[in-house]
């Protein structure tokens, strides 16, 4: 039993602060260290008995969600999470008709003009470029900016309650944990790239199976291989070679894939997707093989073409439970990055 001076019961306050994310902008995953993420994930841990109450840890912060596209769980989850933590919302979600941006404003102006409003800004824009540059040029004027998805590249804090999810469901740390990202399109898949990103930095091994022509972007390669992670790519797999994937796996993540209805590539995307659909049979026969029980996630929405939708109401569901961890996970990131009362 480890004895000192410092032992004490836990207090929140001390663990948010102890992320060192106070002022900070979350942008990539790999921007923090194992601890620090396991240190958030013990202050959401502790948060989790009121995501359906109310403190009054950020009583007088200010959150500003600032959405060029639309968004279900991310923009109202951060919202919900700082109306339980006792803060206060400003919302836009069609700021090129309803902000000065109508007017032509910069993105950079209307950013540094939020920051005179808001403590913190969870900001989706569909041009990741265009973010990175004002992001730049904004230097120390802004306040603390959090990704809510940007371009076909980053979206971290839905990889971090798909982290934070892994973390309280699989009986095991994140280094004995084998994660597959499997779709079609690895390209465009800016959640599972953020979760295995996320969780290649705490140690997991991370498998991606999709379509040759459509890989991981490069910079999300470039940010594995330098952080030394664990990771293998498998291309072109029919659907037994990705169920054989399957058996040696703890979590499936399964990132969305969808085209549209008038793209001249939908037939042939549609039979990559079927090398990618599994059945709640699929994952029962797996069960049985290895003793294993392979849990399911997606960031949703979801299209019916998917997956097997009888898998809602089975062991094997975990995406519907994601939902239920984001408000905690989001409550914390916003007291470690605002600073609580």
């Amino acid at each position: 039993m480890p004895l000192s001076t410092d032992l004490k019961p836990l207090n929140i306050k001390d663990v948010l602060e102890a992320t060192g994310m106070r002022g900070k902008s979350m942008i990539f995953l790999d921007d923090w260290s194992r601890e620090q993420l396991g240190t958030l994930f013990e202050a959401a841990k502790l948060l989790e008995p009121y995501s359906r109450a109310r403190l009054d840890l950020l009583k007088g912060k200010v959150l500003y969600t600032l959405f060029f596209q639309p968004s279900t769980r991310t923009r109202c989850s951060h919202e919900a999470a700082m109306l339980r933590m006792g803060g206060g919302v400003i919302t836009e979600t069609d700021p090129l008709h309803n902000s000065a941006m109508a007017k032509n404003e910069s993105l950079y102006d209307s950013i540094r003009v939020i920051s005179q409003y808001a403590d913190v800004l969870v900001l989706r824009h569909g041009d990741s470029d265009a973010v990175f540059a004002a992001i730049d040029r904004l230097g120390p004027h802004a306040c603390p900016i959090i990704s809510g998805a940007f371009g076909h590249v980053t979206h971290p804090t839905q990889g971090l309650l798909d982290m934070y999810t892994a973390y309280r469901v699989v009986d095991k740390p994140f280094t004995d944990m084998r994660i597959i990202i499997s779709t079609p399109d690895l390209s465009r898949a800016r959640s599972g790239q953020s979760f295995a990103l996320g969780a290649a930095r705490m140690g997991a091994h991370i498998i991606y199976t999709g379509a040759s022509e459509l890989r991981t972007p490069q910079v999300m390669i470039d940010k594995l291989k330098a952080m030394g992670a664990s990771y293998e790519e498998h291309f072109d797999l029919d659907k037994k070679g990705n169920i054989a994937l399957m058996e040696k796996a703890d979590l499936l993540y399964l990132p969305g894939s969808s085209l549209k209805k008038e793209d001249p590539n939908r037939e042939d995307f549609m039979r990559k997707v079927a090398n990618h659909h599994f059945t709640l049979d699929d994952l029962q026969g797996i069960k049985r093989k290895t003793g294993r029980a392979v849990g399911i996630m997606h960031s949703l929405p979801r299209n019916d073409f998917e997956f097997d939708q009888a898998i809602d109401n089975s062991e094997f569901e975990l995406y519907f439970k994601q939902i239920g961890y984001s408000v905690p996970l989001r409550m914390a990131l916003l007291g470690a990055i605002c600073g609580v009362n």
